[in-house]
């Protein structure tokens, strides 16, 4: 692999609340367990070499944020900032998808493309959107900033799956959402697979408990069968959750201004 195709990933953990588990977990009561208290975490991704940048979702806006109660721990902008990410560059910006947690600061990155899958822009714009067990999950703010990026060429669609650069691909698992993305990434330390909301929790994915916000019952339930299989087989080494408490844990935690939100998987390249 040429050192072109690697690169490091970063997590940043932003934003955080405190709920309970039949509030995540769909249907929780018909698993037979006492409800109780649960972390949920809000993460963007970063991954980058010497040669190129992408950014893998953009946090909740201060707006939604505050529309839900969560708790902001660090605002986004000044984050990337503190990352060095030169937004007037341009960076490729995947969208794994259009709830509110995800692409509430897309307006950082006027000058970016946009990836996103086919199937997740054409829903969010399309008649079911404002269907209120699913719009609640968005913000109307940021639908429309997605049809201006589209008006203005900036968002890049695809079907199934993209390799978006040499050793980083996007695929489309859906459940979560029609769209629901994931991102692959080679490291020095094996590839990564950013779940995004594929999998919110680890526990979500290793019981098969599917969150309480989904599009396709069926997908969410295939999704963590191929990210299963993905990981048996070698294909994918490490896991990242999209809202798991734990995940910082996982991984290298990084010093200096984001000590304590974010952490690193493989070297710098």
């Amino acid at each position: 692999m040429a050192a072109t195709d690697r690169y490091q990933v970063t997590i940043v953990k932003y934003g955080t609340r405190q709920t309970v588990r039949s509030d995540v977990y769909l249907n929780h009561h018909l698993y037979g367990e006492p409800d109780g208290p649960i972390g949920m975490d809000y993460f963007f991704w970063l991954v980058r070499n010497a040669d190129r940048t992408i950014v893998v979702d953009t946090g909740f806006s201060a707006a939604g944020g505050a529309r839900r109660n969560r708790s902001t721990l660090l605002d986004p902008g000044a984050a990337f900032d503190a990352l060095g990410v030169d937004r007037a560059a341009g960076p490729p910006v995947v969208v794994t998808h259009a709830h509110y947690d995800h692409i509430g600061n897309l307006d950082l990155f006027p000058a970016s493309p946009l990836i996103v899958a086919a199937a997740e822009y054409a829903f969010w714009t399309g008649p079911y959107a404002d269907r209120t067990l699913l719009h609640h999950s968005v913000e109307d703010a940021e639908l429309a900033y997605l049809r201006r990026a589209e008006r203005e060429g900036r968002i890049r669609t695809f079907d199934d799956d993209v390799e978006l650069a040499p050793g980083v691909r996007v695929i489309r698992i859906g459940g979560h959402t029609p769209g629901q993305g994931v991102v692959t990434v080679n490291t020095s330390d094996g590839t990564v697979l950013l779940a995004s909301d594929a999998v919110h929790y680890y526990e979500e994915y290793e019981r098969a408990m599917p969150f309480s916000q989904v599009a396709c019952l069926v997908d969410m339930y295939a999704g963590f069968e191929r990210i299963r299989g993905m990981l048996d087989s070698g294909e994918v080494r490490h896991l990242v959750s999209g809202h798991d408490p734990e995940t910082l844990a996982r991984f290298t935690p990084v010093s200096g201004a984001l000590a304590g939100l974010a952490a690193t998987i493989g070297e710098e390249c």
